[in-house]
C-alpha cells in the first residue's frame, strides 16, 4: 500500500515537470529579433557656417598698468597756524590762483605792520640824510667845509640808504610770510583729497589738499626686461580700459631704463589726453612686437556656458557639436583661438540661438 502511494506521488511530480518544461519551450519559441534603434536628431537651419583659416596677425606683448594724472599737486602749508576756512571739498574744480585754504594770520599781520612802519622810518631817515648831504656839499664847494666833514656826512647818507634797503627786504619778507596764510591752487584741476578740516592746526610740510590736473593722464606699466631696447619712446601702444570697455591708441612717451631686481621689469610711461579717466584706474597695455600665424574667429561666434567657453562646430556629415576652446587676444571684432580648433574646421558664426548641440545642419549660408 505504501509503495502505491509513492508511485502516485512521483507520477504527479513528473507530470508537473513535463507541463512546466512545455510552457518554457513554447514561451521561448518566438525570439526577440535584434535590430538597430534609429536616433532622431533635431534639424537646424537658418545659420551661417564659416571655415576657420590661419591668418597673419600682429603679435602683442600684454601687461597691466595704472592710470595717474601727469600733474599731481600735493598742497602743503609753509607756516604753522590754525585753519580758518576751506573753500573746497573733494571733487570740486580748482582754478589756478583760487584761494583754497586760509590760515590764521594775526601773527603775520603784526609782523607786516611793524615792518611797514620801520620801512617808513628808514625812508624818512634816508631822505633827511640826502638833504643833509646836499647842504654840506654846497658848503664844501664854497670852501666853508673841510673834506673830512663832507666825507662823514656822505658816509651817513650811505648808511641811511643801506638801512632803508635792509628794512625794505624785511618788509618784503613779511609780505611773503603773510601771503602764506592764503593757500592758493597752483594748477587747474580737481581736488581729489582733503586732509584737514577748519579749526585744525596746519603743520609746515604736512599735506592739506591734493589737486590733480585732469587734462593729461599717464599710464605707468611694468615691462619684461627682455623687451628693454625694443620698446622705446614713440612705440605704438594700445590701452584697454577694463572698467569702461574703451580702447585707445597712443605712444610711449618715457622709458625708465633701469630694471627692478625683484620683478626683472622696467617701467614704460604712456601719456594720453581726451579721455575721462581717474587716478588709480586699471588698464591693459598691449605693445606690438611682431607678426604671427593665428586662428581667428568672430567674437560673436563664441558661446559661453557657465564656466565653459566654446563654439558650435559642424562636421562633414552636418553634425553640430559644442567644442571647448581656449581664447587669446582680440583683433578688432575677431578673437584668437589658442587651442580647440584647427585650420579647416567649420563653425557656426550667427543665429546661435537656433543651434542645438547634437543637431543636424539642414541648410546653411557659407562664408
Amino acid at each position: 500500500m505504501g509503495n502505491d502511494n509513492k508511485d502516485i506521488y512521483f507520477s504527479k511530480i513528473f507530470f508537473l515537470l513535463v507541463i512546466l518544461h512545455a510552457i518554457i519551450i513554447f514561451g521561448c519559441k518566438e525570439k526577440v529579433k535584434s535590430g538597430e534603434v534609429e536616433l532622431k536628431r533635431q534639424t537646424v537651419s537658418g545659420v551661417t557656417v564659416r571655415e576657420v583659416v590661419s591668418s597673419e596677425v600682429e603679435e602683442y606683448y600684454e601687461t597691466t598698468g595704472t592710470v595717474k594724472s601727469k600733474h599731481i599737486s600735493i598742497i602743503t602749508s609753509k607756516i604753522m597756524g590754525t585753519v580758518t576756512s576751506i573753500s573746497v571739498k573733494e571733487g570740486d574744480l580748482a582754478r589756478k590762483g583760487d584761494v583754497l585754504i586760509t590760515i590764521d594770520d594775526s601773527d603775520s599781520i603784526q609782523r607786516l605792520r611793524a615792518s611797514q612802519k620801520a620801512l617808513e622810518a628808514a625812508r624818512q631817515n634816508k631822505i633827511l640824510a640826502e638833504i643833509t648831504y646836499q647842504r654840506y656839499k654846497k658848503l664844501y664847494e664854497e670852501k666853508a667845509l673841510s673834506g673830512q666833514e663832507l666825507d662823514q656826512i656822505e658816509t651817513q647818507k650811505k648808511v641811511a640808504e643801506l638801512e632803508y634797503e635792509r628794512i625794505e627786504a624785511i618788509n618784503k619778507e613779511a609780505q611773503v610770510y603773510h601771503s602764506y596764510s592764503r593757500i592758493i591752487s597752483p594748477i587747474d584741476g580737481i581736488v581729489t583729497s582733503k586732509k584737514i578740516d577748519t579749526g585744525s592746526m596746519a603743520i609746515v610740510g604736512n599735506p592739506l589738499l591734493i589737486v590733480e590736473d585732469t587734462s593729461t593722464y599717464q599710464v605707468e606699466c611694468a615691462v619684461d626686461e627682455s623687451l628693454l631696447g625694443k620698446i622705446n619712446i614713440g612705440t605704438n601702444v594700445i590701452l584697454n580700459f577694463q572698467s569702461t570697455g574703451t580702447e585707445l591708441r597712443s605712444k610711449v612717451t618715457e622709458v625708465v631704463p633701469s630694471v627692478d631686481q625683484m620683478t626683472r621689469t622696467f617701467v614704460a610711461k604712456i601719456t594720453f589726453k581726451g579721455l575721462s579717466s581717474k587716478t588709480g584706474q586699471f588698464v591693459r597695455v598691449k605693445f606690438p612686437i611682431g607678426k604671427k600665424e593665428a586662428l581667428l574667429i568672430p567674437e560673436n561666434s563664441v558661446v559661453i556656458k557657465g564656466q565653459l567657453t566654446g563654439v558650435y562646430t559642424v562636421d562633414s556629415s552636418g553634425l553640430i557639436t559644442y567644442r571647448l576652446i581656449k581664447l587669446g587676444s582680440k583683433q578688432g571684432n575677431m578673437i584668437e583661438v589658442i587651442s580647440g580648433l584647427k585650420s579647416g574646421d567649420k563653425i557656426v558664426v550667427d543665429a546661435l540661438d537656433k543651434v542645438i548641440d547634437g543637431g543636424i545642419l539642414a541648410e546653411a549660408k557659407t562664408k
